[in-house]
């Protein structure tokens, strides 16, 4: 830290950085104000070319010379096109006057977000239900389109799960957040046939990506996380913690069909993290086993008779397109490059035996 004037107070570095705290504070505040001001605007706008179509031919041709006079009238204000008149329309009629807007969820987004959701989903319902997140967990235009394109809103909570019967009172809810079904993990770049370590390499190596896909609020914890208990070795494929609800997530990777004998492992797992590493304060432990395929049936069966709060879903890179998963590597040659790259990390030339 640099060394303060002498004519300058003690106290006035740290002075300073509040300061600069108080003002981008109050930026952040005047661009959310912004914001919600030119989304009641464009739902303004939108509503009254929508009432007015109601009675005169207001057409293309219209709506074109009211994108001419607007930006003739407000140079500076960019967003008066003729494509964006027609989104502000859209706007009012995907969003009716029961209302203000700005207090509905698409209110706390930008505008760019509200095209995304009116372009990108026909069903109202549905584009309620992505706004509601989009807003609450503060997702990006990006992670937005990667959410609807694979259908979230028809993954979240359906994968086969006990939470609800292990964890009273907080199961339904933590079954909607991290139980999703299938897992999408196109970003990984791997053909469906890729074996368990090649999946967790990739998994790590892409983790912001892989975290995003489990849901909002997981934070990394370990890859191959070791227990030592009474005298064994045990490593967990990969330990993530959620930090809403307060708890360790154990995850364990299976390339193959879902077999019974999957859940005693995890099983054990779970309960081996809640005696060694959970603290008091802590939320039970929750496990996530990730397969390949799964019978619906055979997984309620083990569901069953596991003591331990448990959810059972596959993965797919169905959403990866046909030329893209042509291309890929195979599942042997992936899984060769991953030897041969620890084998050169880790391994020792092995002197020549003494003659």
């Amino acid at each position: 830290m640099p060394q303060l004037e002498p004519d300058l107070p003690g106290d006035y570095a740290a002075a300073l950085t509040a300061l600069k705290t108080l003002v981008r504070e109050a930026q952040h505040r005047a661009q959310r104000v912004v914001n919600t001001a030119m989304i009641e605007l464009y739902w303004n706008i939108g509503r009254s070319i929508l009432d007015r179509q109601a009675d005169e031919p207001w057409g293309s041709r219209v709506l074109e010379r009211l994108a001419k006079d607007l930006k003739a009238e407000f140079p500076h204000m960019r967003g008066f096109s003729r494509t964006n008149l027609y989104n502000m329309r859209a706007f009012a009629a995907a969003w009716d006057a029961s209302e203000p807007i700005v207090q509905t969820p698409s209110g706390q987004l930008s505008w760019s977000h509200n095209v995304t959701l009116l372009t990108k989903i026909d069903d109202h319902e549905v584009r309620t239900w992505y706004a509601s997140r989009a807003a609450q967990h503060g997702w990006s235009v990006a992670v937005l389109e990667h959410q609807i394109s694979t259908n979230l809103h028809a993954r979240a909570g359906a994968a086969p799960n006990n939470l609800e019967a292990r964890l009273p009172g907080v199961g339904t809810d933590l079954a909607r957040e991290v139980a999703k079904d299938p897992l999408v993990l196109d970003f990984l770049g791997l053909t469906e046939e890729a074996q368990e370590h090649a999946i967790e390499e990739a998994m790590t190596l892409r983790m912001a990506q892989t975290l995003a896909e489990f849901g909002p609020g997981f934070a990394f914890v370990g890859r191959q996380h070791h227990l030592s208990i009474d005298g064994d070795d045990f490593y967990i494929d990969l330990l993530l913690y959620h930090v809403p609800s307060d708890r360790y997530v154990v995850v364990e990777l299976k390339a193959g069909k879902f077999k019974p004998e999957n859940l005693g492992q995890l099983n054990f797992y779970v309960a081996a993290v809640n005696d060694t590493m959970r603290l008091p304060r802590q939320a039970p432990t929750v496990g996530i086993l990730v397969c390949g395929s799964k019978s619906e049936r055979v997984v309620r069966y083990a569901l069953e008779g596991s003591t331990q709060p448990l959810a059972v879903t596959s993965y797919t890179y169905e959403a990866l397109p046909a030329d893209e998963q042509a291309t890929l590597p195979s599942p042997a040659a992936i899984t060769a490059a991953l030897e041969h790259e620890n084998s050169d990390a880790t391994d020792a030339p092995t002197p020549a035996p003494a003659q």
